[in-house]
């Protein structure tokens, strides 16, 4: 149902952009969020959005480098990633869940396959 793209390698203090397509999905609906795995870790809560968008969440070790926007006309989420360091290196989720944000990875009912981010030092 959902589809991210935008990952790829980039250097320390770089800029990404990832993108979460959804399909046969009305994430117009949902509440969605960005969640990171990364080797030996749990998924990690990074940003969420209410479906109105006027209410976003961060996870700390984001907050003021990270922003989460989304269009609910394209049903288009993403996640503009900014000041990168090889602490973010790791596969990114977009996932959607009925009601508010929620920075457990169990709350969410819908996930992608992720989108690989690398930062280099």
């Amino acid at each position: 149902h959902l589809v991210e793209s935008g990952g790829g390698l980039v250097q320390s203090g770089g800029s990404l952009r990832l993108s979460c397509a959804s399909s046969g999905l009305a994430s117009n609906a949902f509440t969605m969020g960005w969640f990171r795995l990364s080797p030996g870790d749990e998924r990690e809560f990074v940003a969420g959005i209410t479906v109105s968008g006027l209410t976003t969440n961060y996870a700390d070790s984001v907050q003021g480098r990270f922003t989460i926007s989304r269009d609910n006309v394209k049903r288009m989420v993403y996640l503009q990633m900014t000041s990168l360091t090889p602490e973010d290196t790791a596969l990114y989720y977009c996932a959607a869940r009925k009601g508010g944000i929620s920075q457990s990875h169990n709350d969410n009912t819908y996930w992608g396959q992720g989108t690989q981010v690398t930062v280099s030092s």
